[in-house]
């Protein structure tokens, strides 16, 4: 007889954010793979569950899928779970769910909390679509590529980030994507749980005399009818913006912070729009 595996969401933060399946499945299952074994025991305590626990995570999750899909094919049911919220979502488990789908083993999801949905829940911004990006890239570079990228779509955003780069993160959204309502979640689901809502100036300047601890999840508006307006007049001159702004450093004595300035008074542009394509051409350049 064929194992199964279920994927199972578990709590975010609060212990009693799980679901009478998730813990009827953690008890019966043969074996749970954790992401953190230390993390998972601490719920599995909490209901009294006994199952036997077993370590799979980025480090390992390669070799450990192949222990697994033996288990399986021995008959053996397993119980997918990461430190909180959903395997897969920003969480090892991928590896291994693949591997089961590929040889035709069952896989049951088993649903339960999201920290991209409890975040939305309470955001107070448009959640009929939204795009959730994970994290973004580490480096600024990247970073402000992948916002570029993102800076015209009419979706609210969501991500998550780390304590030590969210300020940086923060700033570079309010110079790609310019001042849009933002929500800063923090901690969700557990003591100190808050939802700062603010634009992006606001949110940086707090940032700047807050620093902040925990988990945190950033929700972004997305582009609005005029930030979409502001794009198509751009569109309709980026033909040249770069070759000017380049023209005016090459026959004056301007920098580029000037001669983006002349430029975008030449134009009629925001000096941010400006920045956008020069950056976005600059970008394209280093590919």
């Amino acid at each position: 007889m064929l194992g199964t595996l279920y994927v199972v969401a578990t709590p975010i933060g609060n212990l009693e954010d799980i679901t009478l399946r998730a813990l009827r499945v953690l008890r019966e299952v043969d074996l749970i793979a954790c992401e953190d074994t230390r993390q998972t025991r601490k719920l599995l305590a909490r209901y009294e569950i006994k199952t036997p626990t077993i370590s799979y995570h980025e480090h390992n999750e390669r070799q450990r899928s192949r222990q697994l899909m033996e288990k399986l094919k021995a008959g053996a049911s397993i119980a997918l779970v990461s430190d909180a919220g959903a395997p897969t979502i920003s969480d090892p488990g991928l590896i291994l769910i693949q591997h089961a789908i590929a040889e035709s083993f069952p896989v049951v999801p088993i649903p339960g909390p999201s920290a991209v949905i409890t975040a939305l829940m309470a955001a107070g911004l448009p959640a009929e679509r939204f795009l959730f990006i994970g994290f973004l890239p580490a480096k600024q570079t990247a970073r402000r590529r992948e916002l570029e990228s993102l800076s015209q779509l009419p979706y609210t955003l969501v991500c998550y980030e780390a304590p030590h780069r969210i300020k940086a993160t923060v700033q570079d959204m309010l110079k790609i994507l310019g001042d849009r309502p933002v929500v800063l979640a923090r901690e969700l689901t557990k003591i100190h749980e808050e939802c700062q809502r603010a634009h992006l100036s606001e949110l940086l300047k707090h940032l700047e005399e807050h620093p902040v601890k925990g988990e945190l999840v950033l929700i972004v508006a997305g582009a609005s009818e005029s930030d979409l307006r502001s794009h198509q007049q751009i569109t309709h001159h980026s033909g040249d913006i770069y070759d000017r702004v380049m023209e005016l450093m090459r026959t004056t004595n301007l920098d580029l912070k000037a001669a983006m300035k002349k430029v975008a008074q030449e134009r009629g542009l925001s000096k941010n729009e400006v920045y956008k394509e020069v950056l976005n051409r600059r970008t394209e350049r280093e590919r």
